[in-house]
């Protein structure tokens, strides 16, 4: 643990002309008075570590003293590629390998380019969970991430609806959607390749035999097949609409975008008001109505007809509620 945190810290002298006590606490994560006890060490080891003195001292090394521990572990290497997601490291348990890989490439950049890392950090941010959610990291992720990059078989039982499933996968890649974790797996029993969210993992074990990955696996296409096919599996009901020239331009907005895409490229053409009459797949009546609301007038509906009869009735409510709104206007002070 201490010859870890001794390497890191000339690592981090070797990045910057020089750091104060409190600078290197706060990055190792010690007092100030095991900084100094560190760097005593390092200098009675050999590493030229020198200690300014006053208000704007700090610890440097001198003589131009480079380390030459800076070869990247594998798992440094891999972490290092997935370090403009901070949150997603931080939930595997990969940010110290991160970290340190940082670390690594910064001292071994030369010193006109070792702020690129944080050049790069003000000007790129990845945010993944969507709006007006807050985020959960699962229980398991970090020991599905571990297996995921260690190639090991794990005995997964999760939930499936009021029951549990025990399976053996092999867990081939991670997907953080919209701030959900999916495991892409391969089930051992048949070699079929399924996605699973880990947040409905109840229990992951760890086998010691590790699997031989299918080279020809590609994560981002198997996501994008699976992603557009479930998309596809939720919309079993059509609605037949018109819209306006307002409601073609924001129906992306309001309904599913593949559902919108596929219906506006199949659309006829529009009418002598500019209107286009169009059939649209969705997931159900009751998701249609509370999608289609978002349209207002820039929407009829022409079918189901109990889909239409709802729509009716709404505007009839607002009718009722609006209908003097002149009145209740004027009557303002």
């Amino acid at each position: 643990m201490r010859a870890a945190r001794l390497i890191k810290m000339v690592l981090l002298l070797q990045s910057r002309p020089s750091m104060t006590a409190a600078e290197l606490a706060r990055e190792l994560e010690v007092s100030e008075r095991t900084v100094t006890r560190d760097a005593q060490a390092l200098s009675e080891a050999g590493v030229p570590v020198y200690a300014d003195r006053g208000r704007a001292g700090g610890y440097r090394l001198i003589g131009g003293y480079r380390t030459r521990l800076t070869g990247l572990a594998r798992g440094e290497a891999e972490a290092l590629f997935l370090s403009g997601v901070p949150g997603a490291l931080r939930e595997m348990g990969l940010e110290d390998a991160a970290s340190a890989a940082r670390l690594k490439v910064s001292a071994a950049l030369l010193p006109s380019l070792r702020d690129a890392s944080r050049t790069a950090a003000q000007r790129f941010h990845l945010d993944a969970p969507a709006w007006f959610r807050e985020p959960e990291t699962p229980r398991l992720l970090p020991a599905v991430a571990e297996a995921v990059w260690d190639d090991r078989r794990v005995t997964a039982r999760y939930r499936r609806g009021e029951r549990e499933v025990e399976r053996v996968l092999e867990p081939y890649g991670l997907v953080l959607k919209a701030g959900v974790w999916y495991l892409c797996a391969r089930v051992a029993e048949d070699g079929a390749y399924r996605t699973y969210r880990i947040d409905r993992f109840c229990a992951v074990a760890a086998g010691e035999d590790r699997f031989v990955r299918d080279e020809d696996f590609d994560l981002p296409g198997f996501w994008a097949e699976h992603s557009e096919r479930f998309a596809r599996s939720l919309l079993r009901t059509e609605v037949v609409l018109r819209l306006s020239p307002e409601g073609v331009r924001t129906l992306r907005w309001a309904v599913d975008t593949l559902s919108a895409r596929e219906a506006l490229a199949a659309a006829g053409e529009p009418d002598g008001e500019g209107w286009v009459t169009m059939t649209l797949p969705v997931e159900s009546e009751e998701v249609a109505h509370t999608q289609l609301r978002a349209l207002g007038p820039e929407a009829e509906v022409l079918a189901p007809a109990a889909l239409r009869a709802r729509f009716a009735g709404d505007a009839a409510r607002l009718a009722r509620l609006y209908g003097g709104a002149g009145e209740a206007a004027s009557a303002l002070p």
